[in-house]
């Protein structure tokens, strides 16, 4: 039996599998377009395999593409005369086309991002309205506690105090009693001796 996973593991694993599937892609067409010695540029690789130019620019792509281009380099002047290795102007479309789809891709985050802000902001509502209810109840009762628990202890010390006062005074007469028997005592003895 598997073990339940969470809406996020799901999410994640589902990526995982779209992110390697679409860099065998990347990878493939690679490959074919070296073997047919179409030019190789970040641009030329990401139309070609359906992908997002920051795609072809991550670790791992990045220099399998390099390297296919620096192989084109090597290639007979003639060849790289005939448009077969990438301009300075297919360079430069390459870096804007990148910077395109990275301000894209920045706004597409700062829009899923505010969006994940508001519905946690309001689950933490709720759930925090719903606990700080429960919080309250919690320390009222343990307040009403603590004072039926202060009024007792008052209670027993008020009788405590009067039985000390009531064993003070009971003391006080004892010792009275008894330095007046000694004292007879004593004087008794002493008409006794004389």
């Amino acid at each position: 039996m598997s073990a339940h996973r969470t809406p996020a593991e799901v999410l994640g694993e589902s990526r995982r599998r779209d992110s390697q599937a679409k860099r065998g892609r990347v990878l493939a067409v690679l490959e074919d377009m070296v073997r047919s010695g179409d030019p190789v540029s970040f641009a030329a690789v990401a139309k070609a395999a359906g992908v997002s130019h920051w795609l072809v620019y991550s670790e791992g792509l990045r220099g399998h593409i390099e390297a296919a281009r620096t192989q084109q380099e090597g290639k007979p002047r003639r060849e790289r005369q005939a448009g077969l290795s990438p301009s300075a102007a297919s360079l430069t479309a390459d870096l804007e086309l990148a910077r395109a789809e990275t301000s894209k891709l920045r706004g597409e985050r700062d829009q899923l991002k505010a969006a994940l802000q508001r519905s946690l902001g309001q689950q933490l509502d709720q759930l925090s309205n719903q606990s700080l209810v429960d919080r309250v109840d919690e320390l009222t009762l343990h307040n009403q506690q603590l004072v039926a628990e202060t009024d007792r202890l008052q209670e027993d010390n008020e009788t405590l105090r009067r039985r000390l006062e009531e064993a003070e005074e009971d003391l006080s007469g004892a010792r009275t009693a008894l330095r007046r028997m000694v004292h007879q005592k004593n004087t008794g003895d002493g008409d006794q001796a004389g």
